[in-house]
């Protein structure tokens, strides 16, 4: 089943002029999947931009649905000695 995920404009974000908007949208897509910015093709202005919003946007979402963080992931190494 595929996910259906907003497009900036759809969301009210507005793309800057100056930034490609074809890589600042698949930027944006990336970060609501939940992606990391692990490639070199990731490393241009214009996808990172898009990234950074979609995780800005995520936040602010979370936020309006009473969700401030998520619980913390501890380790705990023990020993028997």
């Amino acid at each position: 089943m595929d996910n259906r995920y907003p497009k900036p404009a759809d969301v009210g974000i507005r793309i800057p002029p100056t930034l490609k908007q074809e890589r600042f949208c698949a930027g944006f897509e990336h970060g609501l999947k939940g992606g990391q910015l692990d490639r070199i093709e990731y490393m241009k202005l214009s996808f990172r931009e898009g990234f950074r919003a979609s995780r800005m946007y995520l936040r602010e979402l979370r936020r309006s649905r009473g969700i401030l963080e998520f619980p913390a992931r501890w380790r705990i190494r023990m020993s028997a000695g």
